[in-house]
């Protein structure tokens, strides 16, 4: 019985995983206000402003709370912190894993 109740549990511990996982699509649709500035690709097309294609996920997921919380001030982020505002969590990790994905 108690190896059923841990078969169980570690399955929907994997099926929850699976479930929370970051939406690359929704990433790249939610994008299209990011292209302004860091390029329909991810290659930044204003200088100063950094490419996004093939960053760490979890760097961008950092990054973009960071900013949304108004803990990175320096620079341009005023800018970020107004995009970054209207984030959810879910957005900040689909454009994550977008980001990321781009090679």
């Amino acid at each position: 019985m108690k190896k059923v109740a841990m078969g169980l549990v570690l399955g929907l511990g994997m099926l929850s995983g699976q479930a929370l996982a970051a939406d690359v699509a929704a990433g790249q649709a939610k994008a299209a206000v990011c292209a302004a500035c860091h390029g329909a690709d991810g290659i930044a097309v204003i200088p100063g402003y950094p490419n996004l294609k093939g960053q760490n996920e979890q760097y961008l997921v950092t990054s973009m709370k960071a900013y949304k919380n108004k803990e990175r001030t320096g620079g341009l982020a005023a800018v970020m912190q107004a995009q970054a505002s209207m984030l959810s969590d879910d957005d900040i990790a689909n454009l994550a894993a977008y980001y990321a994905s781009l090679k």
